[in-house]
């Protein structure tokens, strides 16, 4: 088979309305609909070659081969592009992430988002962006967000078989220009709970999740508005509150998932009385101790520093709203 290569970029997204839970674990598809904001320093960068003469797929992140369940991901998704191609060689593929991987930073969201479209524009499927929502919805949820820029939401859908759970683009990444996303890294530590096996505990055992999923709607036609007209403090504070809830969930699962740790609390302690002091800044916390904070673009660098001078925060990465996935000429092999 002759060798077919492709390089993609796909960029992380932070949940304002979170996604915990699913319906449906084989198609992943979630509990409730979601709404992010593509982030444009946070990305993962992806060639993938099919054919040559290799006998088994060559997989690796960041310089290291994968392993274990990390692997089977990957491979289960290039055999999924494989027999929706109807092609049959072995890929090669390298990855890198320019941010943390596995911390709570959405790495799987860039990362499966990129993979989809490097591996089905090498094996010439030429999906349009419904599509790839879809198949890098296959691989991890939050991938379907990556694939647009700027806001976006995954609707859940309701056929049994996926084919409605795809993200849309609320607004692109030029329509506020004014908001920023102040990324904290507390710890770029592997999670010891992944977000897929602490959603799995969650919706069986917390008591609070039936409620969590009965707020849902109410937070999304808020936040939806928020955007459309550019208002940073209804967004904010629908954003604070629901991910607070997201983690209420976690906190009441059994056995816990508690992925805070005392540096988050002092992200969240210090946001909480800047605001009270008059600083416009909200926060949001998606599954893991990384804390983001949401404010105006004038105010991120100041922000940002403030971030770094508090005990346990390590690095403050100021984000925009980002572009959606795309291809590159600039290949990783």
């Amino acid at each position: 088979m002759t060798a077919l290569k492709a390089t993609a970029i796909a960029n992380s997204n932070i949940a304002l309305v979170k996604y915990w839970g699913k319906r449906d674990e084989r198609l992943l598809l979630p509990a409730n609909s979601s709404i992010s904001v593509t982030l444009d320093d946070l990305y993962t960068t992806t060639t993938v070659e099919f054919g040559g003469k290799r006998r088994a797929d060559r997989i690796q992140l960041d310089g290291r081969e994968l392993l274990g369940e990390e692997r089977t991901r990957v491979v289960r998704h290039l055999d999924l592009v494989r027999k929706l191609a109807g092609i049959k060689g072995k890929a090669r593929v390298e990855s890198k992430n320019n941010f943390p991987t596995a911390a709570g930073l959405a790495s799987s969201a860039s990362g499966f988002c990129a993979l989809s479209l490097a591996a089905s524009a090498a094996a010439g499927m030429g999906l349009d962006a419904r599509n790839l929502s879809i198949l890098s919805r296959l691989g991890s949820g939050s991938a379907s967000r990556s694939v647009y820029g700027g806001f976006v939401e995954w609707v859940k859908g309701h056929q049994r078989d996926g084919s409605d759970s795809c993200a849309v683009q609320l607004a692109d990444e030029t329509h506020w220009k004014d908001f920023r996303l102040v990324t904290t890294i507390v710890t770029s530590t592997k999670k010891k709970i992944s977000s897929r096996a602490g959603m799995r505990e969650t919706v069986k055992t917390s008591p609070l999740y039936k409620t969590w999923l009965e707020t849902i709607d109410p937070d999304l036609k808020a936040i939806r508005k928020g955007i459309r007209q550019r208002n940073l403090t209804q967004v904010g504070e629908i954003a604070e509150v629901n991910c607070l809830k997201m983690h209420a969930t976690m906190m009441t699962t059994t056995p816990r998932v508690l992925y805070w740790q005392p540096a988050t609390m002092e992200v969240i302690r210090s946001v909480v009385d800047w605001r009270a002091s008059g600083e416009r800044c909200w926060f949001t916390i998606d599954g893991g101790p990384n804390v983001k904070v949401l404010c105006r673009a004038k105010d991120a660098r100041r922000l940002a520093r403030k971030l770094e001078g508090l005990k346990g925060v390590k690095k403050a990465i100021v984000c925009k709203p980002g572009q959606g996935a795309r291809l590159s000429f600039k290949h990783l092999f």
